[in-house]
């Protein structure tokens, strides 16, 4: 039996606007989108165009409150291959919430206050 990464989910308040965020922070793009017919719940598969892996974007029509997201220790990882000009976009985009130089990360922080590690492509 194996078993193979399939996607991710985060829980959003405003869909237009993480899409909006994970676009231009990321690069992700739309794959997929779901919801029923009375519209209670939309859900948006994300893709960075080179892995099969997606991040599930799940909006819910009667969730107004925002998420406890706890200690927030949970996060996802990304890779890029251009360390410096990710940095100081996420710097320009005012989404950099942590910094830990000595390792050689930082952290960013959606709308909805999820963080997402940037790392640089290991060599």
């Amino acid at each position: 039996m194996k078993f193979t990464f399939s996607h991710n989910n985060l829980n959003v308040l405003d869909l237009e606007k993480s899409l909006k965020f994970y676009q231009e922070a990321l690069g992700l793009t739309e794959t997929r989108r779901k919801s029923p017919p009375d519209n209670s719940f939309t859900l948006v598969f994300l893709g960075d165009g080179v892995t099969s892996h997606r991040l599930e974007l799940t909006w819910l029509r009667d969730r107004k409150e925002k998420y406890n997201l706890g200690d927030n220790e949970l996060h996802l990882a990304f890779d890029t291959d251009d360390y410096a000009a990710a940095y100081a976009k996420h710097k320009a985009m005012g989404c950099v919430c942590y910094e830990n130089p000595a390792m050689g990360i930082y952290f960013i922080e959606d709308p909805d206050g999820y963080w997402l590690e940037i790392l640089p492509v290991k060599k």
